[in-house]
């Protein structure tokens, strides 16, 4: 019997009992429904943690003042007067992979607006935090190359630091604050931040590194550069590369310790490696027992089929249909009711899946990949769970078939 017979046959046999074989599909439209809904809802999730942790900087690195020793006595981390603005500068154009390079000096103290006052974290910085953060101003704008390189008392508040000094609403920008005693003027504002790095991102006021250095701490080093690698899979070596960079410029002889540490944000990276793994697992699982179930179900009807329809499979037998005509036959049944169940299916999840995204404000996305693998293992169900009945139809003894009652 040619293939395109054997397919025509088939669909007739399916379009007989129209109801049975749309309630066969369902079983398998609800797999690749939920299958192609769950990916979807999977991807949106993942993309929501990545935008969240590239917001902390995932390809970021600190550099920290290390370790100092005096008389045999070690001061520990952060005593180190060595790291410079000149490293941070060697490090921006000697050491490739890195894209940006902020410069910063901390110190925690009384900030004044008017009548109204606020303990906080003074953060001297440079130009690239913003974008090593990706943290953009909400208000006014982040202070100037200018203003870095003129030590000028310019400030930019945390979200927090603003609403504290100024009222919940204010527009601070262009208002004047003291600082030590000393007058800022107010040039943006930045967009709440929440966590990061174990320290509150809004309860704080940047200013440039220079002028901390020079007119409030009176220092000329550095407590730490902050840089961001060109790509998450850099990071590592450019870490490497910025500690053979500043040993060489310190002069640490091999053997002697750094009087720097390097920390980079790997551990973020193993948590969302972890949490997209369990993830993976999960929606595999449970788009396994979908299309099993949907598999089983065309199983079962395909073996009521069988019994059914035996006097007609002892009919073409004796008329000389070969045993693997039957058998192409009924398989050819299964694997078209999991295809077009799983292209229904399909359908379904991505119309979900958009209803997520409109009305919930759910970020989805099915990669196509997704879709390839939901339609073949469809079709692989269907071979499968087609392969037993079709079987059992094709073994049949044709004289016992037409005697069947």
């Amino acid at each position: 019997m040619s293939p395109a017979m054997t397919f025509r046959i088939a669909f007739k046999a399916l379009g007989r009992n129209k109801m049975r074989t749309g309630l066969t599909m369902l079983g398998m439209i609800i797999g690749v429904a939920a299958v192609i809904t769950l990916v979807a809802m999977g991807n949106g999730a993942q993309s929501v943690i990545e935008d969240q942790i590239k917001g902390a900087g995932t390809n970021m690195i600190t550099v920290n003042a290390g370790n100092f020793t005096s008389g045999g006595v070690r001061l520990g981390a952060g005593a180190s007067s060595s790291l410079t603005a000149e490293d941070a500068d060697a490090i921006r154009t000697q050491v490739p992979g890195v894209q940006f390079v902020a410069a910063g000096a901390a110190t925690r103290t009384q900030v004044v607006a008017g009548n109204q006052n606020w303990f906080t974290r003074v953060q001297g910085t440079d130009v690239d935090l913003p974008l090593i953060r990706a943290w953009a101003p909400q208000g006014g704008a982040f202070f100037s190359p200018q203003d870095v390189s003129s030590a000028a008392k310019v400030a930019v508040l945390g979200s927090t630091v603003t609403m504290q000094l100024f009222g919940e609403g204010a527009d601070p920008v262009g208002q004047v604050i003291r600082i030590r005693n000393q007058p800022f003027r107010v040039v943006g504002v930045m967009t709440s931040k929440g966590q990061g790095m174990g320290e509150d991102m809004d309860d704080q006021v940047l200013v440039p590194y220079t002028t901390l250095q020079k007119k409030l701490l009176g220092m000329t080093y550095l407590q730490n550069i902050t840089v961001s690698a060109a790509s998450a899979g850099e990071t590592a070596a450019t870490a490497d590369a910025i500690a053979l960079l500043l040993r060489a410029r310190h002069q640490i002889v091999p053997g002697q310790d750094d009087d720097f540490m390097i920390r980079t944000l790997e551990e973020m990276a193993d948590i969302r490696t972890q949490a997209m793994g369990t993830m993976t697992t999960l929606l595999a699982g449970i788009a396994g027992v979908s299309l099993i179930v949907g598999g089983i179900g065309i199983m079962n009807i395909m073996l009521v089929s069988v019994t059914e329809r035996t006097r007609e499979i002892g009919l073409r037998m004796a008329l000389g249909a070969k045993a693997r005509d039957v058998l192409l036959q009924f398989l050819v049944e299964a694997v078209a009711l999991s295809l077009i169940g799983g292209g229904i299916g399909i359908a379904l999840g991505f119309g979900i899946a958009q209803g997520m995204e409109r009305w919930m404000s759910w970020p989805a996305r099915v990669p196509a990949d997704a879709v390839g693998l939901a339609f073949g293992f469809a079709a692989a169900v269907g071979v499968f769970f087609g392969f037993y009945p079709a079987r059992k139809a094709a073994r049949l003894d044709p004289i016992d078939a037409l005697r069947y009652e």
